[in-house]
């Protein structure tokens, strides 16, 4: 099983950027499909973007698209979650989750690993 590492984060203005990262050990990422998701205190876990094991298609939620990009750096087995123009409302603590093959779409339960999560808080 694949362990997940994140780094990043931290408290910026809104319209600043902030960029995530996800390294994986134990495994490639090449056999992985990779999600962002994030929870707000007292909110469920949602949704940001996905990567596919193939790095070939990417998806994102309507409240991310536009402005968060998910990409992968083979050579340093690694995931990241480039994020422009954050709001308020980004404020979160963001986790990058991984999939065995296939798709993990928008549910937490289908995927294998977890990161420790990492803060991300904007201020208005």
């Amino acid at each position: 099983q694949v362990q997940l590492k994140q780094s990043g984060g931290g408290l910026v203005q809104a319209g600043g950027s902030l960029r995530l990262s996800c390294t994986a050990s134990g495994r490639t990422f090449s056999s992985y499909t990779v999600g962002w998701f994030r929870q707000a205190p007292g909110k469920e876990r949602e949704f940001a973007a996905e990567l596919n094991w193939s790095g070939t298609s990417t998806d994102y939620a309507d409240s991310v698209k536009g402005r968060f990009t998910i990409s992968r750096d083979d050579a340093k087995n690694t995931v990241h979650l480039q994020m422009n123009s954050l709001k308020p409302e980004d404020t979160a603590v963001y986790y990058c989750a991984a999939k065995l093959w296939g798709a993990g779409g928008a549910i937490p339960a289908r995927y294998d690993s977890w990161g420790q999560g990492t803060q991300v808080t904007v201020s208005s």
